[in-house]
């Protein structure tokens, strides 16, 4: 028969060809029912701003899965998806036509008008959940409901009434593993049984669904009176099984209008984008998901002997994590589960049957490889790819140019990549990883590294998600280039942030980013609110940001000496205004963030020491020794202020001891005393190495604890259980080791007295101390490495 010519037996209308979406024997069945009928055009369910897209499809760089994108041009948040896969029947049929050179078309609810409904008046609808990127298309199973009625699942119904508890099984059973027998023997029964069913339930539970269904399904009846007046009936409609019942009914085309009169409309653009098999599996959240994508994959692509090919894939998987599986064991798991399906009465192994073989043959009854198995195979994590031809912003393109260029391709999986900015290449990666960042588009998160924490250094762990798509045409907003937008963006943020800390956290990203451009508009920012911030804590928050941007400004080559003195600026206004904030009565939550703000500022104090022409380090010192010796301040603090000076070598052991002994007099409030202790010695700090290698700090500390009365030592407790719990399980032996002992005996040396305790020479014996001279040298140079 040629195209456009009908059986004389079938039934007269279109050919109507309900399926679910996203099942390879929907697909297969799809293409055998097409290649029976001929028809001479085919209609998808899908929104018609896609046509103009469609051609794109046969292009040799489109491979599925792919997604048509759909956004508001004023607001490219608002979007949504239609995902499609190499085994959707919708793509099956799309590429039937086109082989042909046979019109195809969408015939779905435009995109303006669905995407006009504002989010929280938008009805629910199976297959267009929330997502990162907006909202999903529905390209999901056909679900529907009475209205004031609960959700209805229509293949679990169908499942139910055949037998099965598991919705998916009974699929798989009725459709997916249909051989020979099926849908070549007789490729119109699968879709006329369905079409049966779904009438049925429509019928039993109600058969208007929600609202928008019944939208939906007048556009699609007008689309097919349009394909009508053009074909005749010599078409096919392929759509979500559920519809069907509603397209064979007829309708004046009268009353459809009325149900499409008046619906709020908006401007949209489309395009086409890559989709992963792991955003369509149902566990991501997509409604019109399945549960095995990579496995549904792996039966529509493997034509003959399904089962043999997918273990041998799984043994491979496993061999690659150094499992120990050979090819006996593929042999067996297909024997087990050949097995596992005659019991069963199925008519070929399905998933369950083949992964139970799996954990019993090659993983040795254990889920743990399994887990494995289950995420690489039976869900993946494929990304499909989209034509250079395909339409997009224009960031997009700069994006795409730019990726290309530094060869950082978008991948599904996670993917950690090492980074040294010393090397140029290295570099301009970690600027458009920083710059993307800066406008929303997370493709890269910074972590942690495992080697090196040098200024040299970043890691970063990269994965592409379908939904960054739409954040790239939201960023369009503010640009071309990615350059161009993270600058304008920049300076945006700069002059509408409300708090200090918003702005010196910016400045630090234009530094990590390289926006040189944006930088004097964000130190304008910088500097007005600077000069208004009166409180000291948001002031010794903001400090540590600015510092840290100096260090990436010399580490990354950029001119940051105005931020220079703005930081300066900032620490002498912090060593004004601490120590009165200190000792105006804090309580203890107060005083605990600001022995944080202390820490930050301290170690910020240090990173501009290079700045620091007019003795601002000293200056900061003097501050800290105000707060250890002024006893109207915290013992937190003032503890906390004794230690970082210990540290830096501005406090004399002597010196310590005497402050400790007075801040655990009997004169201190018990409370106070242990908060003291906290700041200085807390879990944290490395303060338990200072006591075990300091036994008179240990002995003050000892004897304190000693003479705290009963019902006082009970309310600080916590606090002390807080400060000795966090030391290292070592250092606790070793500390309880040396209070068991008992104080150091009569002679003991005791640091900074300059006696040499027991069983050593009285004076260092430079002979010995020069043999391991070098030793020290090879350490110290390897620790800065």
């Amino acid at each position: 028969m040629s195209p456009g010519t009908r059986d004389p037996a079938a039934t007269t209308g279109p050919l109507l060809l309900g399926v679910r979406h996203h099942g390879p024997g929907s697909a297969r069945a799809v293409r055998a029912a097409l290649d029976a009928a001929r028809p001479a055009a085919v209609l998808i369910e899908g929104p018609p701003e896609g046509d103009a897209l469609l051609a794109l499809a046969a292009d040799p760089g489109m491979r599925p899965p792919v997604a048509l994108l759909a956004h508001a041009a004023d607001d490219p948040g608002r979007a949504a998806f239609w995902p499609l896969a190499g085994f959707s029947p919708e793509w099956a049929a799309i590429r039937w036509a086109q082989e042909r050179d046979l019109p195809v078309r969408f015939i779905d609810l435009p995109a303006a008008h669905s995407l006009a409904v504002p989010e929280d008046q938008a009805p629910d609808q199976e297959g267009e959940g929330e997502g990162e990127g907006g909202q999903e298309g529905e390209a999901g199973e056909a679900h529907g409901a009475a209205p004031g009625s609960v959700r209805l699942d229509p293949l679990a119904v169908l499942a139910e009434t055949a037998g099965y508890e598991d919705p998916e099984r009974w699929w798989e059973d009725v459709v997916e593993h249909r051989g020979g027998a099926g849908p070549a023997a007789d490729p119109l029964g699968v879709f006329e049984a369905l079409g049966d069913a779904m009438g049925a339930l429509r019928e039993e539970y109600g058969a208007g669904g929600h609202h928008r269904d019944l939208v939906r399904e007048a556009y699609m009846r007008q689309r097919m009176r349009a394909a009508r007046r053009e074909f005749g009936d010599a078409y096919a409609v392929v759509c979500g099984a559920w519809h069907v019942p509603a397209l064979r009914t007829r309708t004046t085309a009268a009353a459809d209008k009325a149900l499409l009169t008046g619906l709020p409309k908006v401007k949209v653009e489309t395009t086409w984008v890559p989709w992963t098999h792991r955003r369509l599996a149902r566990a991501g959240g997509y409604g019109a998901g399945i549960t095995s994508p990579g496995w549904y994959a792996h039966l529509f692509a493997a034509r003959d002997r399904p089962v043999e090919r997918w273990l041998t894939k799984v043994a491979g998987l496993l061999r690659e994590e150094d499992r120990q599986v050979s090819p006996a064991h593929v042999i067996e798991a297909v024997r087990l589960a050949d097995t596992l399906a005659a019991m069963r009465g199925r008519p070929v192994p399905g998933l369950t049957e083949t992964l139970e073989a799996v954990r019993a043959v090659m993983c040795d009854g254990s889920d743990i490889p399994l887990a494995l198995i289950e995420d690489r195979l039976v869900v993946g994590d494929v990304l499909g790819e989209v034509p250079d031809a395909a339409p997009v912003v224009p960031l997009q393109r700069d994006l795409t140019r730019r990726q290309r260029s530094l060869r950082l391709k978008p991948e599904a999986q996670d993917r950690e990549l090492e980074l040294d900015l010393r090397k140029d290449t290295d570099a301009a990666k970690s600027l458009l990883l920083h710059r993307l960042r800066l406008l929303g588009i997370d493709w890269g998160v910074p972590t942690a590294s495992r080697g090196s924490t040098g200024t040299f250094r970043e890691t970063w762990r990269l994965r592409w998600e379908p939904e960054l798509a739409v954040r790239v045409a939201e960023a369009g907003i503010w640009g071309t280039t990615v350059l161009g937008a993270a600058t304008a963006r920049a300076e945006a943020d700069a002059a509408g942030a409300g708090e200090l800390g918003e702005v010196t956290a910016l400045a630090e990203r234009c530094l990590l980013a390289g926006l040189s451009g944006a930088l004097p508009a964000v130190l304008r920012a910088l500097a007005d609110r600077a000069a208004l911030d009166t409180d000291v804590a948001g002031l010794a928050k903001a400090l540590p940001a600015l510092a840290r941007s100096l260090r990436y400004g010399d580490v990354r080559g950029t001119d940051a000496a105005a931020l220079g003195t703005v930081a300066a600026g900032l620490a002498e206004r912090i060593c004004v205004a601490l120590p009165p904030a200190c000792a105006a009565g804090l309580d203890a939550d107060a005083a605990e963030e600001l022995r944080g703000h202390v820490d930050g500022v301290h170690g910020a104090m240090g990173l501009l020491e290079a700045l620091d022409t007019d003795g601002l380090r000293e200056r900061w010192a003097a501050v800290l020794r105000t707060l250890a010796g002024r006893d109207t301040v915290p013992g937190l603090i003032r503890g906390r202020a004794a230690r970082l000076l210990l540290d830096d070598g501005r406090l004399p052991p002597e010196e310590t001891a005497r402050l400790m002994g007075l801040s655990l007099s009997p004169a201190c409030a018990p409370a106070d005393a242990a908060g003291w202790i906290e700041g200085f010695a807390g879990g944290g700090s490395g303060g338990g190495t200072l006591l075990v290698h300091d036994e008179r700090l240990l002995g003050l500390i000892d004897g304190w604890l000693v003479s705290v009365p009963e019902r006082a030592f009970i309310d600080v407790l916590p606090l002390l259980r807080r400060t000795f719990g966090g030391y290292e399980a070592g250092v606790r032996r070793s500390l309880g080791e040396l209070v068991r002992r008992g104080p150091a005996p009569v002679g003991a040396s005791v640091p900074g007295s300059g006696a040499a305790p027991a069983g050593f020479g009285p004076e260092l014996d430079p002979v010995r101390a020069d043999a391991v001279v070098d030793l020290v040298h090879l350490l110290l140079a390897g620790a800065r490495g």
